[in-house]
């Protein structure tokens, strides 16, 4: 008998006990390469064992299971995504920015618990989508987003495409029931692979990694989640049944990377103020240098038991905070210095930049503000300047490095006249702000800027009247005003560029719609200096019709809420000047109409009272609660002050929130919020 005869003669196993152990070594493959970084096969053996599973699952249907790795695929796209309910809400952190936050921290928590000394854990606060995995048993069967804390939306479909994620947890004994939160994100090489096939197949191209992250895992087809590398860093519990108890998080942890889920490397049980400093400043050194994007630290107490005692406030818990990076500033230079012209006719000073990443954000634009800015602030062309995205948002020039300028730089020039309509620019002596004399009748700049106003959402909402259309029906002199827009036709409008014969009657068909609006919605439309949405309305409330509005002395202005001297000028100006009524009658006559008469409402229990906007609401748009809070006699405001009543947050609330904490607010979720105005018993 030969050797080949010995192993011809072992018993072979069985297509169930082969696909079990290609499953094992291919789920250990798979979290040595996507979750430890340290692959122990070559990708070729890999795919060959890979493949060898599918051949043995098409022959045996009957052995395909949920957690196989061939089940990563995507499935059919779905019509959209059902709503979850979290049994235990995820919260949000409270934010500290600098270090003197992070020391009244410490001293919060030492002293609630009655040590001297705190042991915290320090971990990474990714920025990324955060989520919701739920194991039965040990296999997943539901990911969820975070949404508004208590209500997300599923996504299990999408994340099981993602390879780092078990789908099966890699214990004998798993608990009955195990939710994991964690942050999904993208890396920034993947981020930059991802863009560059955008960019090849002729697609739109990606922001930053987080909304990269974001737009995968929301994509309703999960097969092009699939198509996308993104990982998963897990870092809390949700409900947890059947398990020995915990003791800390860092033993939290652990047990996370013992059942196969990826937990950061990058945290450390530190002590008290100092060491919490101490990693952040490490972190923030090292920044630059991680493999993904990061907005700042967390800190944790470690003891779960003294985390139970500290218990939560509002919608944070009182045992930990998120140290926030300061906003991100680098280096480029100013290529140029030009001006835009607004609608009202300011002319703003831009530097053109050249291209600088800041932020997760490619600035090339920054605005410098007006003329008393840039002298102020000695910004010349050609400059080397810091660029900084202030919040994380807004692109800013904070100021030239002056031992970088060179000899030929030049200093900014203030046009004489409008580069646009050649008018001469005036400066009012009570204004910081230039401006083009030429008005929306001469200016083109002006007029496009106005009829963009005048079709947002807020105004007349005429949807598919983007910035490039009324480019071109000015450029063209297709229409001359707003009032033209209601007298256009298909042929005139499908002869346009990148326009076809359906979109042109679909906007045809807007315009239709838009006839009939409010008095509010059309005095905000013919934008009006001074006048905003809220101010429009007030008008629209107080006096009950557009003549009145028109006939009222400067005097009556004055005595409507809200309304100064230079708002009730301006109000009279306009209505004052041929061509503003001219526009005003047009309108009229070409179909506008609202309902008149009525003055102020009688239900108006939301009056005087001062509502903040933060976050995604589950399921009111910003709009939507807006025009709730003015039609109940509310006020909307942009920022939070003492003078805030109250403040409506929805999932990711940022500083706003955190503002309106420490002020001491009330703090509303949308479901408080709509009890509220239900029932119109205050909270």
């Amino acid at each position: 008998m030969t050797t080949l005869d010995l192993f011809t003669d072992l018993p072979q196993p069985t297509p169930a006990e082969k696909v079990r152990q290609l499953r094992r070594d291919l789920e250990r493959y798979s979290h040595a390469y996507y979750v430890l970084d340290n692959p122990i096969v070559p990708d070729s053996e890999y795919d060959r064992l890979y493949r060898e599973l599918q051949a043995l699952e098409a022959r045996h249907p009957e052995l395909v299971t949920p957690d196989s790795p061939t089940q990563r695929v995507g499935g059919a796209p779905l019509a959209q995504f059902e709503k979850v309910q979290h049994r235990i809400p995820m919260l949000s952190l409270q934010n500290g920015f600098d270090e003197a936050e992070i020391e009244a921290f410490d001293r919060r928590v030492s002293e609630e618990l009655g040590i001297q000394a705190v042991e915290y854990t320090a971990e990474l606060k990714f920025d990324g989508l955060a989520v919701n995995l739920r194991y039965e048993k040990g296999q997943l069967v539901q990911a969820a987003t975070r949404g508004d804390g208590t209500t997300g939306e599923n996504i299990t479909a999408n994340v099981r495409t993602i390879q780092c994620i078990p789908l099966r947890l890699d214990t004998e004994q798993p608990p009955p029931l195990l939710e994991i939160r964690g942050e999904v994100l993208m890396y920034k090489q993947d981020f930059q692979d991802l863009n560059k096939r955008q960019l090849e197949n002729g697609q739109k191209t990606f922001v930053n990694p987080r909304n990269a992250a974001a737009g995968s895992l929301r994509q309703l087809d999960s097969r092009i989640t699939a198509s996308r590398r993104l990982r998963f860093f897990a870092y809390g519990l949700g409900e947890l049944e059947g398990a020995a108890p915990l003791q800390s998080q860092q033993q939290m942890l652990d047990w996370f990377m013992q059942m196969g889920l990826p937990v950061c490397p990058e945290r450390r049980t530190v002590t008290g103020y100092q060491g919490l400093i101490a990693f952040f400043k490490e972190i923030h050194a090292r920044r630059d240098t991680l493999p993904y994007e990061i907005d700042g630290v967390v800190y944790k107490v470690n003891r779960l038991a003294q985390q139970q005692k500290l218990g939560f406030v509002s919608h944070a818990p009182r045992f930990a905070l998120a140290h926030k990076f300061p906003a991100q500033e680098m280096l480029t230079q100013v290529l140029d210095i030009d001006v835009q012209v607004g609608r009202t006719g300011a002319i703003t000073p831009v530097a053109r930049l050249k291209p600088v990443f800041v932020g997760g954000v490619t600035v090339t634009n920054a605005t410098l503000h007006n003329e008393e800015e840039v002298r102020r602030k000695d910004i010349r062309i050609g400059d080397t300047v810091i660029v900084r995205r202030a919040a994380d948002v807004i692109p800013e020039v904070v100021s030239s490095v002056l031992e970088k300028r060179p000899e030929d730089a030049r200093e900014f020039i203030m046009p004489t006249h409008c580069p646009v309509c050649g008018a001469p620019i005036i400066r009012p002596e009570d204004e910081a702000v230039a401006r083009c004399s030429g008005g929306w009748i001469n200016c083109p700049a002006q007029k496009k800027r106005g009829l963009e106003l005048f079709a947002s959402r807020k105004a007349m909402n005429i949807e598919g009247l983007g910035e490039q259309l009324i480019d071109q029906l000015v450029d063209k002199a297709v229409i001359q005003d707003a009032a033209d827009l209601f007298t256009l036709d298909v042929p005139t409008l499908a002869a346009l560029d990148r326009m076809a014969e359906k979109s042109a009657a679909n906007l045809v068909a807007e315009c239709g719609k838009a006839k009939e609006t409010t008095l509010a919605r059309f005095l905000y439309a013919l934008g009006i200096r001074h006048v905003g949405e809220t101010t429009a309305r007030t008008l629209a409330e107080h006096f009950g019709s557009l003549q009145a509005i028109i006939d009222a002395p400067e005097e009556q202005l004055l005595q409507v809420e809200d309304i100064g001297a230079t708002v009730a000028a301006s109000i009279k100006a306009f209505f004052a000047d041929g061509h503003s009524m001219a526009l005003v009658n047009r309108l009229q006559a070409n179909g506008v109409h609202w309902p008149e008469g009525g003055g102020k409402k009688q239900d108006q229990v939301l009056a005087g009272k001062r509502f903040v906007l933060t976050g995604t609401l589950p399921s009111l748009t910003r709009d939507q609660a807006s025009e709730i809070i003015l039609s109940l006699g509310g006020k909307v405001s942009g920022s939070v002050s003492k003078k805030t009543d109250y403040v409506l947050a929805g999932a990711e609330a940022g500083s706003k929130l955190e503002k309106a904490q420490a002020l001491g607010i009330t703090i509303l979720t949308e479901e408080d919020f709509l009890a509220m105005t239900k029932t119109g018993k205050l909270v």
